[in-house]
Formats: structure tokens, C-alpha cells, sequence
């Protein structure tokens, strides 16, 4: 293989590897923000619910309605907007992302420099590249506030390992 080919090759792989970083790390903020959001309309529906039980007990009517209500209303938000599930399916296309953006940093490193024959070599991005495009049509969205805060962890540094930086202990 020419080093015209192996340099294209290896261009294209990177492009792959850092989609898979940016887009990996969006949605595991996503699955953070989710799992928030299910702890706090949770643990805010349980109150209410309880508050309201004990408001009754003590003859405040109104406030017992009103807690109720609330605790209607978050449990009603749960189950609608399922954030416990949505974090589920973000973590499991992190996870996805993450394991291919591994599988295409070791070709490019381990098996392309010493590769001889193109089509194979070839053939291999194109697998690659085929389970990027899966992954992006099968994925949940997530926020732009999800990537931009991938964004921000990435450059500073947070999708390093040692190696990558250089450091040993």
C-alpha cells in the first residue's frame, strides 16, 4: 500500500474516531442529565405523596389536595416524559459509540501501519464506517447542551487516558 493511501486511510479513521469521542461523550451527559431529572420529579412525587397522606391525618383539607395534586403531576411527568428510560437508551448508545471509537483507534494504530493489501484495508474502514452510520441512525438525539459540555470536558481533557498524555505511574 502506498503511503498516499495509508495517509487517507488513517485521515479518515481519526475523523471517525473523533466523531465517536464528541458524540460517545454527549450521550453519556445526556444519560447524567436524565437520571437527574428522574431522581429530582421522583423524589419530589414521593414527597408530595407522603406530605399530602400526613396533611390529611392533621385535617388540612386544601393542603392535602393541593400535595396531591402535585404528586399527581410529577408522577404524570414520569411516566410521560420517561427519563429513566431515555437515560437507559443514551447510556447504552455511549457505550456503543464508546466501543467503536476503541475498535477504530486500534486498526488505525496496531494494524494499518503495517497493512499491505488495500482492499482489505479498505473493506475494513468501510465496516467501520458502516457501524458509525448505524449508530447515528439508531441513536437518541441528545441536547446541544449535552454537546457542548462534551465539547468542554473533552478539550480539557477529560477523554484522555495517561498514555494518551504522555503520563506513567
Amino acid at each position: 500500500m502506498n503511503e498516499d493511501t495509508r495517509s487517507s486511510i488513517d485521515a479518515e479513521l481519526r475523523r471517525v474516531e473523533e466523531d465517536c469521542k464528541y458524540t460517545g461523550k454527549a450521550h453519556f451527559n445526556a444519560t447524567e442529565r436524565l437520571t437527574w431529572q428522574h431522581r429530582i420529579l421522583g423524589s419530589c412525587a414521593v414527597i408530595s405523596s407522603a406530605a399530602a397522606g400526613t396533611a390529611i391525618f392533621a385535617d388540612y383539607h386544601v393542603v392535602a389536595g393541593v400535595l396531591s395534586l402535585a404528586a399527581t403531576i410529577l408522577t404524570a411527568l414520569l411516566t410521560f416524559l420517561k427519563p429513566a428510560e431515555q437515560a437507559a437508551e443514551h447510556k447504552g448508545a455511549g457505550d456503543q459509540y464508546l466501543a467503536l471509537k476503541g475498535d477504530v483507534r486500534r486498526f488505525r494504530t496496531i494494524r494499518l501501519p503495517t497493512a499491505d493489501d488495500v482492499s482489505l484495508t479498505s473493506d475494513l474502514l468501510d465496516v467501520l464506517v458502516s457501524r458509525q452510520k448505524d449508530l447515528n441512525r439508531a441513536a437518541p438525539t441528545f441536547l446541544n447542551s449535552d454537546f457542548q459540555k462534551a465539547r468542554k470536558g473533552i478539550e480539557e481533557g477529560e477523554a484522555l487516558h495517561e498514555v494518551d498524555d504522555g503520563v506513567t505511574k
